[in-house]
């Protein structure tokens, strides 16, 4: 297998600041989900809604836009380098901007955010590649552990971001707050990074080579395998970011302390990200991540129980939250590099087809488990431990798959 990670140019950028500005890129998915969470309420006042929980599609809406839109920034990427799908992503993304900022009514703002979604696959898919450009194995692990260290600390902030625009002016304005961020990384990007990926790496963009790659992602049981795992757990992390505004300023009367309490439990899983990057090389992707998923399903499992037996308070839930963003600060970052492995050659179509296909799956999920919110903490905490049990099974399968192939291959060797 081709490693294009050893062929990618001369950097001209450090180690560092490359951490960094990749995990901008794909927080840009973050803050336009996060910063606007604190203004569901507002929305619902400005906008008639059919039911209160209709303010949570602003959220399925972009991700949808995303899943989409990765299918096409993917191939593209491969086929003219990555610095011109980041443009170009951009740029719709602040058409998309535009879109939310003037609408009137809730299938406006819906298709705005569309538009938005389809605008940031084009970071989101460019970021992942590039990290697959440059590194492989348990160094793009470590990488990408650093990237979500970085990139959580936005979902850290974006909700007292938006609260802070309220403060100031209405819900409208948190989009002028993205028109400065995507500004921002545009200038980053043109002055620093570097295109990663050669002209003589570039895969033609044509029927065939999506077809060659989709075949070549769909044939690789464990690429699958985590590729289903992602969606099923990133699911169930969209239904609590759904849930998350109401959870905590109706169902616990946090008021704008919501933003804090939110901010916390980001950090929480920007630790768990540093752990993770540190343990990765002595460890290995595999066992962390196997290690996590027990997390979660021990402590869902707690908590579950507890919420049948006692009125849940404020506190029980952010300890339960806690365990359960450590958890998935060590499987997210795992996860994806492990998906991504055995893909160097054809990195921006795997990524496009690993991340749509999840995606769909993660938006489905998350807007089912979102809309079944009842005043309760039972579908949030049911959607964890369901989904991460069998997120478990799959992930078994997939590590006895590995280990039956490479003794198949030693057999064949002797």
């Amino acid at each position: 297998m081709s490693d294009y990670s050893t062929h990618a140019p001369t950097s001209k950028i450090s180690t560092g600041e490359f951490t960094l500005l990749v995990a901008l890129l794909m927080s840009i998915v973050a803050i336009s989900i996060d910063a606007l969470l604190p203004a569901l309420d507002a929305i619902r006042a400005d906008i008639v809604l059919a039911h209160p929980n209709q303010a949570q599609f602003v959220v399925s809406a972009l991700f949808l836009g995303m899943a989409i839109g990765q299918l096409i920034c993917g191939p593209l990427s491969d086929a003219t380098g990555r610095k011109k799908v980041l443009y170009g992503g951009i740029a719709l993304f602040l058409v998309g901007t535009v879109l939310c900022y003037f609408a009137n009514d809730i299938n406006t703002l819906l298709f705005g955010r569309f538009i938005q979604g389809l605008g940031v696959s084009g970071p989101y898919v460019s970021a992942i590649s590039i990290v697959r450009d440059k590194y492989s194995g348990n160094d793009m692990a470590r990488i990408m552990s650093l990237v979500m260290m970085i990139f959580v600390m936005v979902p850290a902030l974006a909700p007292s971001l938006g609260q802070a625009v309220l403060w100031l002016g209405t819900w409208r304005d948190i989009f002028i707050l993205y028109v400065f961020y995507a500004l921002m990384i545009v200038v980053w990007i043109y002055l620093r990074l570097e295109e990663t990926l050669p002209k003589a790496n570039r895969i033609p963009m044509s029927t065939q080579g999506f077809g060659d790659g989709f075949k070549e992602v769909i044939s690789n049981v464990p690429t699958v395998c985590y590729m289903i795992c992602m969606g099923l757990f990133f699911g169930s992390f969209i239904g609590y970011l759904n849930s998350s505004q109401q959870i905590f300023q109706d169902l616990f009367k946090t008021g704008e302390l919501f933003t804090l309490y939110f901010g916390l439990l980001a950090i929480v899983f920007g630790a768990s990200s540093l752990v993770n990057a540190r343990l990765v090389q002595k460890l290995g992707m595999q066992r962390l991540a196997h290690l996590a998923v027990w997390g979660i399903i021990i402590s869902s499992a707690l908590f579950l129980m507890l919420h049948l037996t006692v009125e849940i308070q404020l506190w029980m839930f952010l300890v339960y939250a806690a365990v359960l963003f450590f958890c998935f600060g060590l499987v997210f970052g795992n996860i994806n590099a492990m998906a991504m492995e055995p893909m160097g050659h054809v990195a921006g179509i795997a990524a496009a087809i690993i991340g749509s296909t999840s995606s769909i799956m993660s938006m489905i999920i998350g807007t089912i488990i979102g809309q079944m919110y009842n005043g309760t903490l039972f579908p949030v905490t049911g959607g964890f431990l369901i989904f991460s049990c069998i997120s478990m099974l799959i992930l078994m399968f997939a590590k006895r798959h590995q280990q039956q192939t490479a003794a198949k291959a030693i057999t064949a060797e002797a």
